[in-house]
């Protein structure tokens, strides 16, 4: 399993933007799939976006899109999430999450998941 960690949570207002970033420990990056999910308090983990192992594929859910764009640098063996126009909704614990499947987007797609980074969005 690979080893990631996110991080550049914090807490902003509402309109504001945020950029998570998740690091892969594997120099096999580059052939998974990788997510992102959410988890706010009391409410199950959700599907915020998704991208191919090249960059080329990327997927949404209904309530993020034109307002989240997720990227990734595999030289870098990162995956980004660029989060802008942030809803006080938004307010989670975002996990990235790597996957040997093609497009998934269900938990039990993903093998190997991050310690999360907390989002904070404030009306």
């Amino acid at each position: 399993q690979v080893q990631l960690v996110e991080s550049g949570g914090g807490l902003v207002q509402a309109g504001d933007s945020l950029r998570l970033s998740c690091a892969a420990s594997e120099r096999t990056f580059s052939t998974y799939a990788m997510g992102w999910f959410r988890q706010a308090p009391g409410k199950e983990r959700e599907f915020v976006a998704g991208i191919s192992r090249s960059g080329g594929s990327t997927y949404y859910a209904d309530f993020v899109k034109g307002r989240f764009t997720i990227s990734r640098d595999n030289a870098k063996n990162t995956v980004y999430l660029q989060m802008n126009s942030l809803k006080p909704e938004d307010t989670a614990i975002y996990y990235c999450a790597a996957s040997r499947a093609i497009m998934p987007t269900k938990r039990a797609d993903f093998a190997s998941w991050g310690q999360g980074t907390q989002v904070t969005v404030s009306s």
